[in-house]
Order: structure tokens, then C-alpha cells, then sequence
């Protein structure tokens, strides 16, 4: 079992940036493939971006690739997501998630999920 916390979201206005971290309990996150997605008001949960167990391997959803970067800290129980250049459109509830099969924090429902941080991109 795995519990994630999320942390470093808030209000930036266009072209700025954020990192949002998400810190995990448990001596098995190493175990985990990790992800972020994130809901826009009125809309569904979307994939956002991926990484793997070992962080060898990373995923990104078209619309934010060149600008969102995910990493992980292995040693800190750690995964980020680095957003550049944020969008009005980037505003949503971010959400990590952790599950032990890759493709599923790509396609989702993942076996757990963060509480969610909130971004808004002003224009």
C-alpha cells in the first residue's frame, strides 16, 4: 500500500512555471510506475505524464510534451513534475498516481491516487 502527497501547486500567470511534487509513504515506491493527470472543471481526468519504476522510461501526453517534465527520487520517496511555459489551458486539479503495471498510469484507473493540488494559469 502506498499513500501520495501532493504539494507545489498554485496561481502563475502565462509562461510561468511550477513544480509540483508528490512524496509517497512506504518503502516500496521504487516498486511503483508513477504519474500525474489532472481535471479541468466540467471535464474528465486525463493522462498528463508517466515514469517508470527505475525512471528510465517517461510518457507524455501530446499537448504538454516540450513543456512538462516528470522525474523521480527514488531516495526520497519523490516524483515531480517540472511545468514550463504553463497555459490558461494548464489549469486543472493535478493528481499523481502510482501503480505497479506501466501502461496503467498511462491509461488509468491506477491502483492509487493523490488528494490533488490545484494550478491556475492566469492569461
Amino acid at each position: 500500500q502506498v499513500q501520495l502527497v501532493e504539494s507545489g501547486g498554485g496561481l502563475v500567470q502565462a509562461g510561468g512555471s511550477l513544480r509540483l511534487s508528490c512524496a509517497a509513504s512506504g518503502r516500496t515506491f521504487s516498486s511503483y510506475n508513477m504519474g500525474w493527470f489532472r481535471q479541468a472543471p466540467g471535464k474528465e481526468r486525463e493522462f498528463v505524464a508517466a515514469i517508470s519504476q527505475s525512471g528510465s522510461t517517461t510518457y507524455y501526453t501530446n499537448s504538454v510534451k516540450g513543456r512538462f517534465t516528470i522525474s523521480r527520487d527514488n531516495a526520497k520517496n519523490t516524483v515531480y513534475l517540472q511545468m514550463n511555459s504553463l497555459k490558461p489551458e494548464d489549469t486543472a486539479v493535478y493528481y499523481c498516481a502510482a501503480d505497479m503495471v506501466f501502461p496503467t498510469v498511462i491509461i488509468g484507473p491506477p491502483a492509487h491516487w493523490g488528494q490533488g493540488t490545484q494550478v491556475t494559469v492566469s492569461s
